[in-house]
């Protein structure tokens, strides 16, 4: 299980636009990458006969990418893989074991914020390559549908921890997200998106926390509500 950061105190602004430039050279071949072949892929199958079914699959992928996201979050980055000489086990802990570590303990570093080609490639030719054994309305545009949602992902989690969006669903997903990231929600808030996921699994932020961390001010503007280092919720001091 990664250790959660001992503290949730944002860096100086000028560090804080360094680490996120940082993090955007890292994510921008991704993006170019994946949404090129998504959007190339989806292209094509809408100019089958069968369109309306690859907009479904495509739909059916952004869906889908919601629980492996999820899952992988769960299950893999705060995971333990023990080494072996066994070539999977070792494959598994050499490049899944230490990712999820350091972006837990250095939450503001820029390196280790958002994945790279060099980290998921090998799975996106996989993915994509087995999906070109079906028609390409049907599971091609799937694995389209579920690297756009993955970049897109990405580009959330950037502004979790690089920007201050007003919408309402930033401010959401980012208190959800910080959440987890403080020592008492590293086993729950999972999700990266969205939080249903945690619903469903029941790694819901616990309900005290949670009407904290989301409750709507009654009066005039307020300043938002993070975790602390200790879990609890607080408003940080003008």
């Amino acid at each position: 299980m990664p250790r959660s950061s001992t503290s949730l105190l944002e860096p100086p602004a000028p560090r804080r636009r360094l680490e996120a430039r940082r993090a955007r050279q890292r994510l921008y071949p991704v993006t170019v990458l994946y949404s090129a072949y998504s959007l190339l892929v989806l292209g094509l199958a809408l100019r089958s006969p069968h369109r309306a079914r690859a907009a479904l699959f495509f739909t059916g992928g952004a869906v889908a990418w919601t629980l492996v996201e999820y899952l992988v979050h769960r299950h893999v980055l705060h995971g333990r893989f023990r080494d072996s000489e066994r070539i999977l086990p070792h494959l598994l802990h050499k490049y899944f074991d230490h990712l999820h570590l350091e972006h837990h303990a250095r939450p503001w570093d820029g390196n280790h914020v958002n994945g790279t080609i060099r980290d998921t490639l090998p799975f996106a030719s996989v993915l994509a390559g087995a999906g070109f054994l079906f028609p390409l309305h049907t599971v091609p545009a799937l694995v389209a549908g579920i690297l756009q949602s993955y970049v897109v992902e990405e580009w959330v989690h950037h502004s979790v921890h690089f920007c201050d969006f007003r919408g309402r669903y930033f401010r959401y997903i980012k208190r959800h997200h910080l959440y987890h990231h403080s020592p008492k929600g590293s086993e729950v808030g999972y999700g990266l998106t969205s939080g249903f996921w945690d619903v469903v699994w029941r790694t819901r932020i616990p309900s005290p926390e949670r009407r904290a961390l989301f409750a709507r001010p009654r009066r005039g503007p307020r300043p938002p509500v993070l975790p602390s280092a200790s879990g609890e919720a607080q408003r940080p001091h003008a």
